[in-house]
């Protein structure tokens, strides 16, 4: 597994990340089983992937949990990110006062005396640019040791510069993919400031595995998408197929277009078993051609950009 320098941390992370939203989460997913949830980190961490990214509410608390068991006794091996602003118990609350409550039950139940990064949990814009005295707070808990970066997990490229402009933050979750390529104006920045890119719904939401079609019927947290939407993210998988082989599947081909950005740190795509472990892990073997890489470019900014796919 290849990584790479995680910010200003002083640590590398795995270019391939785990994402444990679905880790205990019954309320989105259907939910594995508690020692298989351990026995799926235990083995991502033997294949190299030390990066972890969680939240109070993935769960109700219980990612964070299960992510404690597993990892204990091997702090040292493992870079974790969580977040504020989704309490365990439910709702929103992105009180400032609030910070230092949730990471230490974030703490708590991850059995930790710190985290690598704690980031502002997809916030209200006007929160971004510090006037409310989140970044202060963030600060203290630095320079305690609870934490060694912050930040902030937000969608669009126009989140990212009002928080880079004004903060000194050191970490941004944020979204981009083959059919979302709009943050990617924010990346160059980003990376002069030093701050370390994760990049979640790597996959749009299941999209880019190639697992779904026109005729796909969805529940549960996918079943936002409209008919209209759906016949359109069809229409396009057909159109990206080239990037697929006999050795390269569509989910490894997208984690590699992903990669292809030297901007990015970690892309965290979801994980529930074994062999979607192992066709992750799988898309850092190799390298995207640039061809590829340009031609999916042109693709979002011709047929793609001004298109209402949500996400």
């Amino acid at each position: 597994m290849k990584t790479r320098v995680y910010g200003s941390t002083g640590k590398s992370a795995s270019e391939i990340g785990f994402g444990a939203w679905q880790l205990g989460n019954r309320q989105d997913w259907e939910a594995m089983e508690d020692n298989a949830a351990i026995r799926l980190v235990h083995e991502a961490l033997e294949q190299g992937v030390n990066f972890y990214d969680t939240a109070p509410n993935y769960g109700r608390g219980k990612s964070e949990e299960l992510l404690g068991k597993a990892l204990y006794g091997k702090r040292e091996r493992t870079v974790i990110n969580t977040k504020f602003g989704h309490p365990a118990e439910g709702g929103s609350d992105y009180g400032a006062a609030q910070i230092r409550k949730s990471l230490d039950s974030s703490l708590q139940r991850l059995q930790t005396d710190y985290v690598d990064s704690v980031l502002l949990h997809n916030p209200p814009f006007e929160v971004l640019d510090g006037k409310y005295g989140h970044y202060e707070v963030l600060e203290s808990l630095k320079s305690e040791g609870k934490i060694l970066s912050y930040g902030v997990s937000v969608d669009t490229a126009a989140e990212m510069l009002e928080v880079i402009r004004h903060t000194n933050i050191g970490v941004i979750e944020v979204m981009f993919n083959i059919f979302y390529q709009e943050t990617a104006e924010a990346f160059n920045i980003a990376k002069e400031k030093d701050i370390a890119l994760i990049i979640k719904v790597p996959l749009d939401s299941g999209w880019l595995s190639g697992k779904y079609s026109s005729e796909s019927t969805f529940s549960g947290v996918r079943s936002r998408w409209s008919p209209e939407v759906i016949r359109k993210r069809a229409e396009l998988l057909e159109q990206i197929k080239f990037i697929t082989d006999e050795n390269t599947t569509m989910t490894m081909a997208a984690l590699r277009f992903i990669l292809a950005y030297p901007e990015v740190t970690t892309v965290i795509p979801g994980v529930r078993n074994s062999t979607q472990l192992h066709e992750n892990i799988s898309a850092s073997h190799s390298e995207m051609p640039q061809e590829h890489v340009q031609r999916l470019q042109e693709l979002w900014e011709k047929k793609i950009k001004h298109q209402n796919l949500g996400w």
